[in-house]
């Protein structure tokens, strides 16, 4: 695969990124880089315990120490408590500074200094006295009857609880039930900029600061502007505007360079909400950054699920039924992390034939990190769990894993498909995957191996890994923005409502353009992260990026080439249906030599309408859409993975891995690389190496990368890939469509989990 720069080559090519020379270069700004003249700087006192009252808060010392503007509290800031989440109980709050500590790391109180050093040092002089509570680490205790309240207005550490019942005599037909415990242990998002915010109030907007003057250009000034490392900006600028009693169109959310998100900077944290405040009332700027060890107990966390499961299957090695019984460690302050439970038993029969599905599941309230999404969001220990069960009933029949995989998987003659827990899958052929996957790895021949180590007799012994899996993307969020305008001087404009932060966004939009309108990527300006500019949009969420917010760019396009055409019809004096598309804008079929560039067309779109042709509405050159998808897409896949396991030591060597994806067709096949690459190191990683870990007293264990371990590339094999691109069958016109399932964002499971790309 040789990759070329974006001039001429549009969509299915592999396009080197656009984005990678600002990175590499060091041009690109985060937030972290952004200094407005007379930023002061917020630093949070945070709870160095898990549950506990607390009796005072003495922050007269640290007022009085040297370049500290001010310090406050949870009394003294005019905030009220947040709901957490709109699909759990309404008493499910969080104020944003707390006066009850939750858990290590809950802020307490905010110091803002002229440097970040100095309110630092101030930080540690703040005195807090805590009454000490019983700490509640195990889901299953905080659910007890007796065990103590983590937020006592909800009168239950029960955060929700969701279920699909079965009838008893559904459970039958089976000849041998397969029983197991899984446990997809807790772990931090560990993007690689940690969470960091600016607000900057309308009152300092007079700055020599190159990001921020570029910013306000001669656009009306809102009343605040926030840099925000986020994945959704939208959603800040609600959640801000909504604390802070503003109105949306006071305050303009930016999202820059942004190094990773993973789903865990999806959330708005209370720092926000506390920082937006105090530039707004101090009249200056004031900046948070966080530091890693703030972010691995801050920044929510991921997993943390047990699944009890049993798996009804004949003798023959067919599925007849499986019950779940899920309990969900969703921390201190449940927001999505409380619902993850309901995705799960949306996926919880994966790929495979299962007539009936017996599910409960409770979210426990406790007091640990909260926890949210995190690259799959609920989906990934679906997969797990289903795979650990099925190699499970593999060993007691006697019966190769891939083999039993198979015969249970579902087939392109089965879809659409609707499981009993609700899914509504559109397409897919498994099988298909599988098989590539399997003779990808030589899957015979590391059987063989297999067993001649076995009877050899030595410490070192094979294992191989096999898993299938099917994805659900866009969940209850199906609609994106997306606008394409023609300057004046014939270059296009995109603003879409996503966020990129790592994916390939600028690229992959540039792809889609190019393939419409017939423009070099040098041409294509595309805007996004910045509610200024993109009045609306989701965000980068949910593996729905390319399919949802390209779809959007798409559709405008070619409503801009439509109109374009007619626009050219009646200046070229030929008939529209002989008006194409050409590099140098559009032209008569036939006649290159009878042209319009999209400058001359973009000028003529502004005349007076009486100059313009009959027809054709006056104004620019411009379409602006909401694309709806009307439902979920539902991608898949095969990995194998092969490891050495040295039975003396318990050491495990990864060896090879395998991976088969189909993610619809494929739009950049260099994106869709990156992706899996990434992914892979980190469903490995999870597997073999990351791990959140508290003590029982609700203390975290490890609060740096000394401790939290992250696989660097030294450790991991050269990974082995291949896709599948499967069409829906369902059409573009259809409300169940995948318009664009060229994902630049792949969405896939792996062996051991769902596998995130990291920075």
């Amino acid at each position: 695969m040789q990759p070329t720069m974006l001039s001429g080559s549009f969509m299915g090519n592999a396009v080197l990124r656009r984005e990678d020379l600002d990175l590499l270069t060091g041009s690109a700004r985060f937030v972290g880089d952004i200094n407005p003249p007379s930023t002061l700087h917020a630093v949070f006192v945070r709870s160095v315990m898990a549950h506990a009252q607390l009796a005072a808060v003495d922050c007269q010392t640290a007022r009085s120490a040297p370049g500290v503007v001010g310090v406050w509290t949870a009394e003294e800031l005019p905030i009220g408590a947040q709901r957490l989440f709109a699909r759990l109980p309404e008493e499910l709050t969080r104020l944003p500074l707390t006066d009850k500590a939750r858990y290590v790391g809950d802020p307490i109180a905010v110091v803002v200094a002229k440097s970040r050093a100095a309110a630092i040092d101030a930080a540690e002089l703040v005195e807090v006295d805590y009454l000490p509570l019983p700490a509640l680490v195990d889901p299953f205790e905080a659910l007890q009857p007796d065990a103590p309240l983590v937020i006592e207005a909800h009168g239950s550490n029960k955060a929700a609880e969701f279920s699909v019942k079965a009838e008893t005599d559904e459970l039958s037909g089976h000849d041998l039930v397969v029983s197991g415990r899984f446990i997809n242990h807790r772990m931090a998002a560990a993007p690689i900029e940690p969470s960091s915010f600016l607000a900057v109030p309308s009152s300092a907007a007079t700055t020599d600061d190159d990001s921020v003057a570029h910013v306000q250009g001669d656009k009306a000034v809102p009343n605040l502007t926030l840099w925000c490392s986020t994945q959704r900006p939208h959603e800040v600028r609600s959640q801000v505007a909504a604390a802070l009693n503003m109105t949306q169109e006071d305050v303009r959310v930016i999202a820059p360079a942004v190094g990773g998100g993973f789903g865990a900077k999806a959330a708005v944290y209370p720092e926000f909400l506390v920082v937006s405040w105090l530039a707004s009332t101090l009249a200056q700027p004031v900046k948070w950054v966080e530091t890693r060890s703030e972010n691995l107990v801050n920044m929510v966390q991921a997993r943390d699920v047990v699944h009890d499961v049993e798996l009804g299957v004949t003798r023959e090695g067919d599925f007849c039924w499986i019950k779940i019984r899920a309990v969900s460690n969703a921390g201190a302050y449940p927001s999505i992390g409380g619902i993850l439970p309901l995705i799960t038993m949306m996926m919880a029969t994966g790929p495979y034939r299962i007539p009936v599905v017996d599910y409960e599941a409770v979210s426990a309230i406790t007091n640990l990190t909260p926890l949210a999404a995190f690259r799959g969001a609920g989906r990934p220990e679906a997969a797990v769990t289903l795979e650990r069960i099925v190699d499970r009933a593999a060993t007691q029949l006697g019966m190769d894993p891939a083999e039993l995989r198979r015969r249970n998987l579902l087939t392109p003659g089965d879809f659409p498909y609707r499981t009993p827990t609700g899914a509504n899958m559109d397409c897919g052929d498994y099988v298909q995957a599988l098989d590539l996957a399997l003779e990808k790895a030589g899957y015979s021949q590391l059987r063989a191996e297999q067993a001649q180590r076995r009877a050899a007799g030595g410490s070192k012994l094979l294992g191989i890994g096999v898993s299938s899996y099917v994805e659900i993307t866009a969940m209850n969020l199906h609609t994106e923005f997306g606008a394409v305008t023609v300057e004046l001087d014939g270059t296009i404009t995109a603003r879409v409502g996503t966020a990129s932060h790592g994916q390939g966004h600028a690229t992959a939009y540039s792809q889609i353009l190019g393939e419409v309108m017939g423009v070099r990527a040098d041409q294509v300006r595309v805007i996004d992260g910045d509610t200024g500019e993109v009045p609306r949009g989701v965000g980068t969420v949910g593996s729905r990026s390319l399919q949802l917010g390209g779809s959007a760019v798409l559709t405008a396009a070619q409503h801009v080439v439509d109109k374009a055409k007619r626009l050219a019809a009646g200046l070229l004096e030929a008939d529209i249906d002989d008006i194409v598309v050409t590099p140098a804008g559009l032209a008569v079929a036939g006649v290159p030599a009878v042209a319009m560039s999209w400058a001359d067309l973009a000028q003529a779109a502004a005349a007076p309408t009486d100059e313009l042709p009959e027809g054709v509405e006056p104004g620019a050159l411009s379409h602006e859409t909401d694309f709806d998808q009307g439902e979920s897409s539902y991608p898949f896949g095969a990995h194998v993975s092969v490891v050495e396991i040295d039975t003396e030591t318990g050491d495990v060597r990864l060896l090879r891995h395998i991976s088969v994806d189909d993610c619809g067709r494929i739009l950049n096949p260099i994106l869709v690389q990156g992706q899996v690459h990434g992914g892979v190191a980190s469903g490995l990683a999870q597997a073999l190496y990351e791990h959140s870990t508290f003590d029982d007293e609700g203390n975290p264990r490890n609060t740096n990368f000394a401790d939290y371990a992250i696989p660097a590339a030294s450790e991991l094999p050269r990974f082995e890939t291949a896709h599948t691109e499967t069409p829906t069958p369902t059409g573009v016109a259809s409300p169940r469509r995948r318009q664009i399932c060229m994902n630049a964002k792949l969405r896939f499971r792996g062996c051991l989990t769902e596998l995130p790309h990291r920075g």
